[in-house]
């Protein structure tokens, strides 16, 4: 046995724990849906959501949840399906979520900012048999529906408003009227139509999949994170551990989006497990989280670096008092100590910066909440959970101050790729009795158990906090007419983390013909607008090995001259 991983299995980050945060968790044999089960039985009069003026109790919640099962069951939707969420933060993407998962069917929510195409590749790599989706995303559900998909299920943010609000969201908006046929129907009309489910499913927690998450895992390459019921209850109970820990009832601001792993496990499930209200957005507004914060005395803030850049930075900040928030968490981007001090500063509250994956459910490491927080660190592993710094090259774990790739184990560690074996050889090895999972981050650990990240093995993009995949968005750029050669790559910025760059090698008969605005419009007709490059640089030749592929670090190196 290796002297480091006598280090790593003695876990010295435990003596760094906050009082009452416990080494270890028990994680129950129980489904997810378990969460919401218990919360609605023990406090049904408790706000679940609170969405743009409207209060949606628990009772309301659980009871619209078994409808929805219901109807899944009547289209033999169960264990082996999937049901595609293509909505923003709501209590109709709850609803679905939990109603799918009481069904027995696996959910797999789609970003509402995708395009057409996007959305095309997802439902046909999941297999959706069913997709909810937004009636504002009429145009993109039309041009992007696989024959796969059986049935349409249409809402619209007004049915969820107040009467009044309701009326005028119509006024404003004017959301178009969905199809009524064979293979469209409205979400409000299974709610009010169909009868609780009586038969929940049962279902194995360490074997049966809760959600199907995309991300680019360890190659850039789009695939879906498999999930299982138990991934995700043993990460909201580490979660809870370590600062909760029985606290019910509390106030949360729903900001971060739930087709996000981080927002679906720290704020919807999280906030479920909790009998907790959420403040509830469908799309991001930072002056109305901050008057919210005041309005409704909220106490827990989960965001990326960001939303507290723009909080501290908005012009009307002083005007809303926002001393209620105890606890805020960071992730999905490193989070500037200057941003934390004056966050801090202004709201009093203990801000924190965390780490994880999709693959992991996604918490992985947290920096303790009242004890001591190393500027630049992404904390400590959360309870039940082992890391070590492995040789990228013979997986021999590096002992403490040297950097390797990060490697975890623990009950939040994803089932695998869906469809994906040969990237599940790559993401997985065995050692010293437990199967390690490959974050692709590089990085190291002190002497105290503190864990740093200081560079990325793959090549993902963080752009305010969204991950952008430079294949896929050279993919999208290599199908332009005039484009011979493409990197993308991800330039620096102090507002976003990282903002894509294409440096492109145009086709003889366009040079000076083709120009960087071009390039960018044709981008936002087939990205996502958080893919779309924010510049285009033309070079003659893009850098190359011996063998002719191109050397995106040298791009990035450039870069920083």
């Amino acid at each position: 046995m290796s002297s480091a991983w006598q280090i790593y299995s003695s876990r010295p980050w435990l003596k760094h724990y906050d009082p009452g945060v416990p080494h270890d968790i028990e994680v129950p044999d129980v489904p997810l849906y378990k969460l919401l089960d218990d919360s609605a039985a023990a406090y049904p009069d408790n706000v679940a959501f609170h969405f743009l003026g409207r209060d949606v109790k628990y009772r309301e919640f659980h009871s619209s949840a078994l409808r929805f099962a219901s109807y899944l069951r009547s289209k033999n939707i169960g264990k082996g399906d999937r049901v595609a969420l293509f909505l923003p933060n709501s209590p109709q993407f709850a609803i679905a979520y939990y109603g799918s998962l009481y069904a027995g069917a696996t959910v797999t929510p789609v970003n509402p900012l995708y395009t057409a195409r996007e959305l095309r590749f997802q439902l046909e790599d999941s297999e959706a048999r069913i997709l909810v989706a937004l009636d504002l995303f009429m145009d993109k559900v039309k041009e992007g529906l696989p024959k796969g998909v059986e049935t349409v299920v249409w809402t619209g943010i007004q049915d969820y408003l107040p009467f009044l609000k309701a009326i005028g969201y119509r006024l404003k908006f004017k959301p178009p009227s969905t199809p009524q046929d064979a293979r469209n129907v409205k979400f409000t009309k299974i709610i009010s139509e169909s009868r609780p489910l009586e038969e929940k499913a049962k279902v194995a927690p360490a074997e049966d999949l809760a959600a199907l998450m995309y991300t680019g895992g360890t190659t850039g390459s789009p695939k879906g994170v498999m999930l299982t019921h138990r991934n995700i209850v043993a990460n909201v109970l580490q979660i809870d551990a370590w600062w909760f820990r029985g606290k019910k009832g509390l106030t949360y601001i729903g900001l971060l989006p739930w087709f996000h792993i981080y927002g679906q496990t720290a704020v919807l499930h999280h906030a479920i497990y909790t009998a907790s209200r959420i403040i509830t957005y469908p799309r991001p507004d930072i002056e109305a989280t901050m008057k919210d914060i005041a309005k409704f005395k909220a106490d827990i803030f989960h965001g990326v670096p960001t939303a507290y850049v723009a909080i501290i930075n908005h012009p009307k900040v002083k005007e809303f008092d926002l001393r209620s928030l105890k606890a805020c968490i960071s992730g999905a981007a490193p989070l500037p100590v200057a941003v934390l001090e004056a966050f801090e500063k202004l709201t009093g509250a203990k801000l924190r910066e965390g780490y994880g994956l999709t693959e992991t459910s996604p918490v992985t490491h947290i920096n303790p909440i009242e004890g001591k927080y190393r500027p630049g660190s992404i904390g400590l592993p959360v309870p039940s959970t082992y890391v070590a710094v492995a040789d990228i090259t013979s997986n021999e774990f590096l002992p403490p101050g040297q950097t390797g790739e990060i490697v975890v184990s623990g009950p939040q560690v994803m089932m695998g790729y869906f469809k994906r074996p040969e990237e599940n050889s790559l993401a997985f090895f065995e050692a010293y009795g437990r199967r390690w999972f490959r974050t692709g981050d590089m990085g190291y650990m002190d002497e105290d158990g503190y864990f740093y990240i200081v560079d990325r093995k793959k090549d993902l993009i963080k752009y305010k906090g969204y991950s952008v995949f430079p294949r896929e968005v050279e993919e999208v750029l290599y199908k332009h007419p005039c484009v011979k050669e493409v990197a993308v790559v991800g330039k620096p910025d102090p507002e976003a983390g990282e903002i894509p760059k294409a440096f492109i090698a145009l086709k003889p008969e366009c040079k000076g013909k083709t120009t960087a605005e071009e390039i960018i419009e044709y981008s936002k007709k087939n990205l996502a607008p958080f893919k779309v490059p924010r510049e285009v640089e033309f070079r003659e030749e893009l850098p190359k090995t011996a063998v002719g592929k191109v050397l995106r670090r040298v791009l990035r190196e450039e870069m920083k001259r």
